[in-house]
């Protein structure tokens, strides 16, 4: 069963596009590793969030130790007013099956 994660980031003030720059730069890296299935950013102006989904908890932890985790956080570290806040979730699908799960 894949693994969902929310990792919401906040930046300092003014820097919310920086994080989305360096998103953009290591998201490549992300999307070719193993098992990833998600990768994706959305924001509202000042967080940043993350939504991604992994084939197994096995791959999120190499993920989490991974080339592109580590150039990201040295291309965000000072841009951060707060520690990221990750949250690894278990899908509970209701529903119809295209609506009510993150596929």
């Amino acid at each position: 069963m894949s693994v969902v994660v929310v990792a919401v980031l906040t930046p300092k003030p003014g820097r919310s596009q920086e994080l989305l720059d360096a998103f953009a730069v290591v998201s490549p890296m992300v999307h070719a590793e193993t098992g990833c299935e998600l990768y994706a950013a959305h924001t509202d102006g000042d967080l940043v969030v993350m939504v991604e989904r992994w084939a197994s908890v096995a791959d999120l932890a190499v993920h989490a130790t991974g080339a592109g985790i580590t150039e990201l956080g040295a291309l965000t570290d000072d841009a951060l007013a707060a520690p990221t806040d990750v949250k690894v979730l278990q899908n509970v699908p209701f529903g119809d099956p295209a609506k009510g799960t993150i596929q």
